[in-house]
């Protein structure tokens, strides 16, 4: 939690607040470094992952050649499985990183529908706030909800790549079809997720920046802070 206490000056019989403008710390460096490595994995998986649903589609419809990544079916599974390591080592170091230096708790936690729904009802109207380094009760279960679509991700994924020697896992997931589907629709929840990611960015620009610096300014009057 990130507290900014006022400073005061004497000025004459009277007491007199001075500003105070600084940058403070909102996203660590493991944080904005496995964010943008995740962010590169992600676009690759979901291109090659196009290719390789258009190969054998669920549904009647394609993406389009232009979407996809590889070109062909091996050179999309190539990319594909490229990515997948990538992605699985960054997310160890994500993933400790939150655990041990209790980043999820402090970001994530707490959360409960009554609180959810608050701030539901807050952006519905516009009138939901925002504070850099600090996520309300919406962004809080999104996060959750994506870190769980990205574990049943890789799971899944790895029963179709492997469906012999991780049959066990295979068969805990539904068999080989309920396990496509799986797959499919945890990659197009992180693509929702992606979709609502960006679009936020897009309305509050000011959140890109300190994703690069992992600093933003603040200039507290007194006790208020404003954030830039």
């Amino acid at each position: 939690m990130i507290s900014i206490v006022g400073e005061h000056i004497m000025s004459g019989p009277s007491q007199s607040v001075r500003s105070a403008d600084r940058k403070i710390l909102v996203h660590p460096l493991v944080v904005r470094i496995t964010h943008w490595i995740n962010a590169v994995a992600i676009l690759i998986m979901v291109g090659s992952g196009w290719g390789i649903y258009n190969a054998s589609p669920l549904l009647p419809f394609r993406f389009p050649p232009w979407a996809t990544l590889g070109g062909w079916l091996g050179g999309a599974i190539a990319w594909h499985l490229a990515a997948m390591w990538l992605l699985c080592a960054n997310a160890l170091i994500y993933f400790g990183y939150g655990i041990f230096r209790k980043h999820f708790r402090d970001h994530f936690l707490p959360l409960s529908p009554r609180f959810v729904l608050s701030d539901l009802r807050q952006a519905m109207a516009f009138r939901l706030r925002h504070t850099l380094g600090a996520y309300n009760a919406i962004q809080k279960l999104l996060y959750i909800v994506v870190l769980f679509l990205g574990i049943a991700a890789v799971l899944s994924g790895l029963a179709l790549w492997k469906p012999v020697q991780l049959q066990v896992l295979d068969t805990v997931m539904g068999g080989y079809p309920a396990v496509r589907w799986i797959h499919f629709l945890s990659m197009s929840g992180i693509v929702g997720f992606l979709i609502v990611h960006l679009t936020l960015v897009a309305i509050v620009p000011k959140t890109l920046p300190s994703m690069f610096t992992g600093r933003t300014r603040v200039i507290s009057d007194g006790l208020k802070a404003h954030y830039d």
